[in-house]
């Protein structure tokens, strides 16, 4: 066993971890600091800002530039992100009222555990797309919606992080205020760059810019 090697591998694995865990705070920091509901999408995008620069390997002031971002981003980010998180709150609480209900309202419940699923599947390449492409505002869901349908392989690959996340949460739940939400963030971002760059490279084959 090389153990240099695997001590290499262990220390770049404990950074990417508290890199996750201070991300993690600043997300929460920043949301609460808007009142969750004014803070939430600014919060949002400055996290999935610093996940790129981080996954690109950029040096930067983490506390500084999260509020840079979190300020220029306020209103853009919230029109991206309040309307989707409303509608998944209702889907959730809809969802949650079916199932109280009993079988004999299985099929809408299943139709809003689908409509859930399409919604997390498609919100999960919007921060990534966001903070990768400078596009019109309105256009980032339905790209993402475009990208989430053309890239069925990639966006298995993203619920089922997410869901993994999700069920370590609802198993250990003092992980969603240390490092839950810092980890999607960083994984989804770091996942989609890769997608990105595939498909950036695919469309250059084919001579498309």
């Amino acid at each position: 066993m090389n153990h240099p090697a695997m001590s290499i591998r262990i220390q770049a694995a404990c950074s990417e971890l508290i890199w996750a865990v201070r991300l993690n705070l600043m997300w929460l920091v920043f949301t609460l600091a808007g009142g969750v509901v004014l803070g939430l999408g600014p919060a949002t995008v400055a996290a999935y800002t610093l996940a790129r620069r981080r996954a690109r390997y950029e040096t930067f002031q983490a506390w500084t530039e999260f509020w840079t971002v979190y300020r220029r981003e306020f209103v853009r980010a919230s029109l991206l992100v309040l309307p989707a998180a409303a509608l998944a709150t209702v889907l959730v609480g809809n969802y949650l009222y079916l199932s109280a209900l009993g079988p004999s309202v299985g099929a809408l419940r299943i139709a809003t555990f689908v409509a859930l699923i399409a919604l997390a599947g498609v919100g999960a390449y919007v921060g990534p797309l966001y903070v990768h492409y400078n596009l019109p505002l309105r256009a980032y869901w339905p790209k993402a919606a475009q990208l989430a349908l053309m890239r069925p392989a990639s966006s298995v690959l993203l619920l089922l992080a997410l869901s993994a996340i999700a069920y370590a949460t609802s198993a250990a739940p003092i992980l969603a205020p240390l490092i839950s939400f810092g980890a999607w963030i960083y994984l989804n971002t770091w996942l989609c760059q890769r997608f990105f760059a595939e498909n950036e490279a695919r469309l250059h084959s084919k001579g498309n810019s």
